[in-house]
């Protein structure tokens, strides 16, 4: 018996060590597809959450969250709160690249965090420069 329970420690110790890793290595090709900056900052330092108040607001670096590979600011605990909660909801389309390239060609385009769309419940961004506003 005290084997069996050995043993049942050990397989489970494995499948949460192996189930780590797999988060871990989703977390890291996750980050590769989602617009964020070179130490993992979506949106530039927008936060997600403001955006659905209607206007996108700068976080704040002391208030952030690291998501499945990406970190989020907010401009307030409560949007934090919010985040965490249910952060599918919040986060953006196609990984915060531009949608209208996404959605035409599947380029991923830089996006301005100002130049937003909210439809069906769902955050879009979109490239705004050089005289050319997807």
């Amino acid at each position: 018996m005290k084997q069996l329970l050995i043993s049942l420690q050990i397989v489970f110790c494995f499948t949460l060590l192996s189930h780590a890793q797999n988060k871990t290595g989703e977390a890291q090709v996750r980050s590769k597809h989602f617009n964020v900056n070179s130490s993992g900052l979506a949106i530039e330092g927008y936060d997600p959450v403001a955006y659905f108040s209607g206007k996108p607001q700068k976080g704040n670096a002391t208030i952030s969250f690291f998501y499945d590979g990406i970190t989020y600011r907010f401009s307030s605990a409560a949007n934090l709160i919010l985040f965490k909660a249910s952060p599918e909801k919040y986060e953006p389309a196609y990984g915060g690249w531009c949608a209208y390239a996404m959605g035409s060609s599947g380029e991923k385009v830089e996006v301005d965090p100002e130049t937003f769309k909210i439809v069906n419940g769902e955050l879009y961004l979109f490239y705004n420069a050089y005289f050319n506003n997807t």
